[in-house]
């Protein structure tokens, strides 16, 4: 009976941390549901509330003729260049973590210099790029410049968690192969990579993220074209209607939608993997 009826007082401490998780979690959350809500203004609607009607109307105005800004252009922009950052960080990092089970001559000091740009300012290695292509005499662009700004952003990344995966990685099961008569590419084929493969999938969906809303290193690097972070942040100085904030939600969804698909990849991948073993 001791068991039933009784609920435990809980204390002064429970309430304060559970204030300051939701303050947390508004402070999060709250400016992107702010700009859902007023993205859903009428034509008639203005930046702030109160709302003046409900329509999609600004996400249809947000597919027109605009008369300043490059949505599509943007956009495009950004996806490939995302795509392009994610496929190079998941192979220099699965290349570095290769490289770095043995040690060599220099590896902490080569280490130390590969991550060392996490501690730079994000602006000053835009600057410095840019600057560096100017006295080579090119000119920035979204896929050169932008790319290596991005990559010492994405890469100190993918190369720490790549480091962890492999300090946890068995090396019996590469043993068992070679016993098996299998030769190192097949080993590395068809043994380590395939479990390697859903923290890799993490790898390339982080550094996607990571480069789809960098502003600070593309800022100085992007050339003539912008992406969409920086297309965004001129708009605001010029468009005085919510189809920024229209944009602004396509594009947050369009975040979660790709996340999303990576999950849904990683359980598929999961549920063949118990099949093929007949679990």
């Amino acid at each position: 009976m001791s068991g039933f009826g009784n609920t435990s007082r809980r204390g002064l401490s429970f309430y304060l941390l559970a204030a300051f998780f939701a303050l947390f979690v508004l402070f999060l959350y709250g400016p992107t549901a702010t700009i859902l809500i007023l993205s859903f203004q009428g034509p008639e609607g203005g930046l702030t509330f109160p709302m003046n009607g409900v329509s999609l109307h600004w996400f249809r105005n947000l597919f027109e003729q605009q008369a300043v800004g490059d949505f599509g252009g943007s956009f495009r922009r950004s996806i490939a260049l995302g795509l392009m950052v994610m496929v190079l960080t998941v192979l220099f990092s699965v290349l570095a973590g290769f490289a770095f089970r043995r040690r060599f001559r220099g590896s902490g000091a080569l280490f130390y210099l590969a991550v060392a740009s996490l501690i730079v300012p994000s602006i000053l290695v835009s600057l410095g790029i840019g600057l560096f292509f100017n006295i080579l005499g090119l000119e920035p662009a979204w896929y050169s410049s932008a790319l290596g700004a991005h990559l010492t952003w994405t890469l100190p990344f993918g190369l720490l968690i790549v480091f962890a995966i492999f300090n946890r990685f068995n090396p019996a099961y590469e043993e068992a192969a070679r016993d098996l008569g299998a030769s190192p590419w097949q080993t590395v084929r068809h043994v380590v990579l395939p479990i390697l493969l859903p923290s890799l999938i993490g790898v390339g969906l982080f550094g996607f993220t990571l480069s789809y809303d960098e502003f600070a290193r593309t800022l100085m690097t992007a050339g003539s074209f912008n992406t969409l972070p920086l297309e965004i942040y001129g708009m605001t100085t010029n468009v005085t209607t919510p189809v920024l904030y229209a944009l602004g939600s396509l594009t947050t969804l369009f975040s979660f939608a790709v996340i999303g698909l990576f999950l849904l990849g990683l359980i598929a991948l999961r549920r063949h993997r118990l099949r093929r073993s007949g679990i």
